[in-house]
């Protein structure tokens, strides 16, 4: 399938350039909160004064979302414009208020600026930068394309999305140094309950992924099937949070995500009633108790790094 520009002149549609308006949608602004979000989080778990690093702090939550993930939403609409047609054919791309090459040129541009901006915060912030956004071009470039299995892309979107940004907030706040291990496994657990989001984001793109073999876990597995999969991915790991939590001496913040965690339960079964309906819905209401966890977490981290737990 290609896509049809709107005034068929494909030359012209080469030399014009897109309105800045068209390529900050292409951005997705509101894509950008889960790893801005999941750095603060990785700045919260880490003991240190925040006020001493708030510019490096700063340069870090930009580099999460309107470098690092927006390239990664630049690189899937530009590998994605022929199952946008279908699915969203309003979008910049398939659109053409975002003619010709100009996507892919945004997607290279935007790579380049993220690595040269984690290169001035330091060593282990390019690092975790270059990771993410060579696993955002395996998510959705040829050849890997990672998103053609809902299994692999899901759990680079969610290492993305949570892990790396939350690991490279804690960096950040140990001036470059390692983190703790314990920072580690809680930001892993996290990345899985992400995989369950993931899913959720899925559900409205179902038909376009089945015409165009796209193997994303609704289109695997069925709505129904694919959401009972989701709410476990994200409940499982809250429960060994909170059990990590517990045996390291925060029984408090334990509770706190305990009784989010069964809120979430208590909001899964209207999920599971019209997935596809209601998983905006729940990304509103279960997704928003998962990510205050996240940070109910992190102050229980700083607390047992600084040993006051």
């Amino acid at each position: 399938m290609t896509i049809e520009l709107p005034h068929g002149d494909e030359a012209s549609a080469a030399t014009a350039l897109p309105r800045p308006g068209a390529v900050l949608e292409l951005l997705k602004p509101v894509t950008w909160f889960p790893p801005m979000w999941a750095f603060g989080c990785g700045v919260a778990s880490q003991p240190g004064p925040v006020g001493a690093r708030i510019g490096v702090i700063l340069s870090g939550i930009v580099l999460a979302g309107p470098l690092v993930c927006a390239t990664s939403q630049a690189v899937n609409d530009w590998f994605d414009r022929h199952v946008d047609a279908i699915n969203e054919p309003g979008r910049p791309i398939p659109s053409g208020r975002v003619p010709g090459r100009w996507g892919l040129g945004i997607a290279c541009g935007w790579t380049l600026l993220s690595l040269f901006v984690a290169a001035l915060i330091g060593v282990w912030v390019f690092v975790a930068a270059a990771l993410g956004l060579a696993l955002a071009w395996a998510y959705s470039a040829p050849p890997l394309r990672l998103k053609q299995n809902g299994w692999f892309g899901n759990s680079a979107c969610a290492l993305c999305y949570e892990g790396l940004a939350w690991v490279t907030g804690a960096a950040v706040m140990a001036d470059g140094a390692l983190p703790d291990w314990r920072i580690f496994i809680i930001a892993f657990l996290y990345s899985a309950g992400a995989h369950g989001i993931m899913t959720l984001n899925d559900f409205k793109s179902v038909e376009g992924d089945r015409r165009m073999g796209i193997g994303s876990l609704p289109a695997l597995l069925g709505v129904e099937r694919a959401a009972r999969v989701a709410c476990i991915f994200m409940a499982i790991p809250q429960i060994f949070v909170v059990a990590l939590l517990t045996l390291w001496g925060c029984p408090v913040h334990a509770i706190i995500i305990l009784l989010a965690l069964i809120a979430q339960c208590l909001l899964m079964p209207r999920l599971l009633e019209n997935p596809r309906a209601r998983a905006p819905w729940y990304n509103g209401t279960g997704v928003t108790l998962y990510v205050l966890g996240m940070l109910v977490s992190a102050f229980a981290l700083r607390s047992i790094l600084a040993g006051g737990a």
